[in-house]
């Protein structure tokens, strides 16, 4: 089975179009739709039904597709066992991150990392922390640095490094900061902007709420914390934030009693041979490991 033929049919099946493939593959479309035609020549089956400009799997394509991604892990594991002999920490990381991780925790150990392993590339993708967990399970990041799922997937492997405390920040001037003792239920009747709904810190967030029975004032949600920052800045809302972002621009609320964290963390899938590479940044991370009772 052509690998290239493979390669353009997961890009097809991931992307939706043969013209979305064309662009991930750097191919034209047509080659695009030559690679797929081998392909189906070859299982004799046909794979994607094209309505118009809408490309849909058949019944053999949905079939296909996991045992596709499975054939490409086998080859990729391989050339990762075999390369690892060598003991020589160089080749490729595909490394997926947050935004928010990229930003305030990795660039000292990305440093150091490039210093220490030159003939390493790194391939940075920053993504959504759950896209991330989709991006290892699939095999297409060897290594991802995020926010940990409160429960991971059964065939990841995750490892806390950092501790990461939230705090319900305002604006300085909101009213907030004028009623003396604020509980929760105080701030559940104020707008709130929150991190998206499908992101980890939102199910953390929402379950202190239902935990005591409230329901939070959403107004507005999205997953990037620096935007999160600048709505709660100008008073537009409350949220939540980790606590090393707070600065003079937004207003920490004490709540006696209520201590919410996250864990910061890596993932890599269980089932898959790590290159030298990996390793070698995994013992980077392995070094920040917050000591007991302390918080990063």
């Amino acid at each position: 089975m052509d690998l290239a033929n493979l390669n353009a049919f997961i890009a097809i099946a991931e992307t939706g179009s043969f013209s979305g493939a064309g662009e991930r593959l750097h191919l034209t479309q047509p080659a695009i739709s030559k690679r797929i035609a081998g392909l189906e020549q070859q299982l004799k089956v046909r794979l994607f039904d094209r309505l118009g400009r809408e490309v849909s799997l058949t019944e053999a394509g949905r079939a296909l597709l996991p045992r596709a991604y499975q054939i490409l892990n086998v080859l990729d594991d391989t050339r990762r066992a075999l390369t690892n002999l060598t003991g020589e920490v160089t080749g490729r990381l595909t490394l997926a991150t947050s935004h928010h991780i990229g930003l305030h925790r990795l660039p000292p150990l990305l440093r150091e990392f490039t210093r220490r392993y030159p003939q390493v590339a790194l391939d940075i993708q920053f993504l959504d922390s759950e896209v991330a967990y989709e991006e290892i399970l699939h095999g297409r990041a060897e290594l991802a640095v995020i926010t940990l799922a409160p429960e991971p997937h059964a065939l990841v492997q995750a490892t806390p490094v950092w501790d990461d405390p939230l705090d319900f920040v305002v604006a300085p001037e909101h009213s907030l900061l004028n009623n003396g003792k604020v509980s929760l239920a105080d701030i559940a009747r104020h707008p709130a902007v929150f991190p998206g709904g499908n992101t980890f810190t939102h199910h953390i967030v929402q379950r202190l709420f239902e935990a005591q029975g409230l329901t939070p004032n959403i107004a507005m949600s999205t997953n990037y914390l620096e935007t999160i920052k600048m709505m709660v800045s100008i008073g537009l809302a409350w949220s939540v934030l980790p606590r090393t972002m707070l600065d003079e621009q937004v207003a920490r609320i004490p709540l006696p009693g209520i201590q919410l964290t996250r864990q910061l963390g890596y993932i890599l899938h269980t089932e898959r041979t790590l290159s030298n590479a990996a390793r070698a940044f995994m013992a980077l991370l392995d070094a920040q490991l917050d000591p007991p009772g302390t918080q990063g």
